[in-house]
């Protein structure tokens, strides 16, 4: 007996897929890192680019320039790399065969995210990179089950998405709370081990590196007073509703371009290039403050100081346009800005402060995007290190979600998920068309 548990527990057929997966979740947290630090380096060089001895009018041609190179470069080279990566995650869990999964999963297609994304914030565009963390992740996990003789697709991509989600804000609890309720409606319990354990290596990877930080630093503000509870009303109501008008409004482009592009590479390019001339027009009028992530804008926020009382709204028709260019790049970082945005104007209304108003505002706008407000609450109190603020920032994210589904019953990622498994399932009923010719 003692013989033959030694064999099995000595076995290559045993340890070789576990190593394979460990590997896999240790190279997600390492490239997240790497991808942090370019795409804070494209940012760098973006504004340089602004600072230079550039005129107006000339600088004013690098979005919708960029825009356009990166829509033409992902359809030519890169498939299904564009938008946040989400989707695709999501929609990578619903088909059948490894065939159809690698059309949105693939190392080439994670190689060609990054480099992508890095465009567009070298162009400008509000985007982020926690999005396609996510396919980066998902795609790597994959490639490394199939490298292992692993079987559990499904599991793979969902422990790549937590891992992704967890390295590239540092938020573990976040990555397998997004992984059970954002990607997998149908969470299957025997996948808990390899969400945790790749969300554990990932997070190592990341650490070794980093350090243990916090995304946006540590907030003390609190809700101390009946001004504070009102806050938390405000901004879950106005949250949600103006989240939910992103995703309704960003669902009803996407459908209307899809329409009258109709495959159309050139149409597609040229959407994208006048996206980027939008973008360009509300970052000249914002003196800059729209273009990127908004990541400093809502740390600023975060930490006290008042952000321009219509910062939010230009960030969020910034961040619109971005989005249904459809070049490679994520919503996250500038959805927080704009729920920091938000929330900074309503503190200040509230009499509450800037600092509260922000961390509440990004809860309740977060959760009214993604409509996910377990992962919404999660991840702001991981970013911020508040831990006074939990009731209020899980009571905003609620109500934000709760006004979201009111004002639009359609889930962003998942709505915008079924557009990839269409153009899978017509690509795959194509290609058996032409092979019966």
């Amino acid at each position: 007996m003692l013989r033959r548990s030694r064999t099995v527990w000595l076995s290559g057929r045993l340890w070789r897929p576990r190593l394979v997966f460990w590997l896999g979740a240790l190279a997600v947290g390492l490239i997240s890192v790497a991808f942090a630090e370019l795409a804070d380096a494209a940012q760098r060089a973006f504004a340089g680019l602004r600072a230079s001895s550039l005129s107006d009018p000339a600088a004013m041609l690098v979005p919708p320039l960029g825009f356009a190179l990166s829509s033409y470069l992902a359809l030519r080279f890169f498939p299904n790399s564009g938008g946040s990566g989400i989707p695709q995650a999501i929609a990578a869990r619903h088909l059948e065969s490894e065939e159809d999964r690698s059309l949105l999963l693939s190392l080439r297609i994670a190689i060609g995210k990054i480099l992508l994304t890095l465009l567009g914030l070298l162009s400008g565009a509000s985007i982020g990179r926690e999005g396609p963390t996510v396919q980066v992740g998902a795609a790597i996990m994959l490639a490394a089950g199939r490298l292992g003789g692993m079987a559990q697709a499904r599991g793979l991509i969902l422990a790549g998405s937590a891992a992704g989600i967890a390295a590239a804000f540092n938020t573990p609890l976040a990555g397998i709370v997004f992984a059970i309720e954002e990607m997998g409606r149908a969470y299957e319990a025997r996948t808990n081990g390899l969400v945790i354990s790749a969300v554990v290596l990932a997070g190592l990877a990341s650490l070794s590196l980093t350090g243990n930080y916090t995304y946006f630093g540590r907030s003390d503000a609190a809700v101390t007073s009946a001004a504070g509870w009102s806050l938390v009303i405000a901004c879950g109501v106005a949250g949600g509703a103006l989240g939910a008008l992103f995703s309704a409004s960003a669902l009803a482009l996407l459908r209307r371009i899809r329409r009258w592009t109709r495959g159309s590479a050139q149409r597609l390019v040229l959407v994208a290039a006048a996206c980027g001339l939008i973008v360009a027009l509300l970052g000249f009028l914002s003196g800059g403050s729209t273009y990127g992530t908004g990541y400093e804008e809502a740390r600023s926020a975060i930490e006290g100081t008042p952000l321009p009382n219509f910062f939010f709204a230009e960030k969020f028709a910034t961040g619109l346009a971005s989005m249904v260019s459809g070049i490679p790049g994520g919503i996250f970082a500038p959805s927080l800005a704009v729920g920091a945005g938000l929330g900074s104007s309503l503190g200040l209304l509230f009499a509450a402060g800037p600092a509260l108003g922000a961390t509440l505002g990004m809860a309740g706008y977060f959760a009214g995007v993604v409509q996910a407000p377990m992962t919404a609450f999660v991840i702001i109190l991981e970013m911020t290190g508040n831990q006074a603020n939990v009731v209020p920032v899980m009571l905003t994210a609620l109500i934000g979600f709760g006004t979201a589904r009111l004002v639009s019953g359609a889930p962003l990622y998942h709505s915008l998920s079924r557009n990839f498994v269409a153009d899978v399932l017509r690509h795959r009923r194509t290609q058996n068309e032409g092979a019966t010719r």
